[in-house]
């Protein structure tokens, strides 16, 4: 009796936490009404339908590569943790009252890998970094730092589609965002000019490439690069379509079934260039896996 309380007493506070239904409690009354939060306001949206998917790929890669992370396993230090946790939770508190996704989706997911660090420590998160990685992108980014990085990229987009169709011979002009075509005055917003897509394609191509070439990883930084081009020349397509729908057939064209059905044609046209840049692109694998193996 006096070794078995001597055994329980011994433990480290982060073998204790484990061996208690403390753990599982915390996480999930962290984790449950974030989640809840992040679904109605983000995967309702363009710019966060990509969030499931994310959500059940990055788990499935989780669980792929956790046998070789487990082996490893190790506590981290409860003093660093311990740290980050006293940052984090008013953080967290903070957001649910403010009821800002972004930082609530951020807070949470730092939690849980602080959590994660503490139960299996640092060298067992460096080998799942990447489906941790992959799965913060199921989060929301903040609307602020999303505009200030997309609109240079909407306005050269809507430039770029106006001097092409200028070329073409139609009547058209623009001003920034603005674009007039024949009759009809259209503002270039993130939806239209299908930049709300760019984090689902960025997502889901990050996922092929590291499915399909984590071996590699010079030829997967290669691809990676691909991925913002592609994204742009699609995102270009999208918008001249809508330009010429709205000049052929009207306003209301233009903004109808053909305009969410472009958003579709855009973003599976980008990722079957993505595909077939890595098809063509096997003479560069070759070399760089060459190089590698040297």
């Amino acid at each position: 009796m006096e070794a078995g309380l001597l055994t329980k007493h011994s433990q480290t506070p982060v073998e204790w936490i484990r061996s208690t239904p403390i753990l599982v409690i915390g996480l999930l009354a962290v984790i449950v009404p974030v989640m809840i939060h992040v679904g109605q306001e983000s995967w309702s949206t363009e710019q966060g339908a990509h969030g499931p998917i994310v959500l059940a790929t990055g788990l499935w890669l989780l669980s792929r590569e956790w046998g070789a992370a487990r082996a490893i396993a190790r506590p981290g230090s409860w003093l660093v943790g311990g740290v980050l946790l006293a940052v984090l939770l008013p953080l967290y508190l903070f957001a649910r009252v403010t009821s800002i996704v972004e930082i609530e989706g951020a807070t949470m997911y730092a939690i849980v890998l602080t959590t994660a660090y503490l139960l299996w420590g640092a060298a067992t998160i460096r080998v799942v970094w990447f489906p941790l990685f992959y799965l913060a992108f199921m989060f929301p980014p903040p609307d602020t730092l999303f505009a200030m990085l997309t609109q240079p990229l909407k306005i050269a987009i809507s430039q770029w589609a106006v001097g092409i169709l200028h070329a073409a011979g139609y009547p058209i002009a623009g001003s920034g965002v603005s674009i007039q075509i024949g009759q009809y005055d259209m503002l270039v917003a993130a939806a239209c000019a299908g930049l709300n897509s760019m984090i689902s394609l960025t997502a889901l191509g990050l996922f092929y490439i590291y499915i399909r070439h984590s071996a590699n990883w010079r030829y997967m930084l290669f691809l990676v690069a691909c991925i913002l081009p592609v994204a742009i020349v699609a995102n270009l397509v999208r918008v001249i379509i809508l330009l010429l729908v709205t000049y052929h057939f009207g306003e209301a064209a233009g903004q109808g079934f053909i305009h969410e059905a472009a958003g579709l044609t855009m973003f599976m046209s980008a990722l079957l260039g993505i595909f077939l840049i890595d098809s063509l692109a096997a003479p560069i694998r070759d070399r760089l896996a060459a190089r590698g193996a040297a």
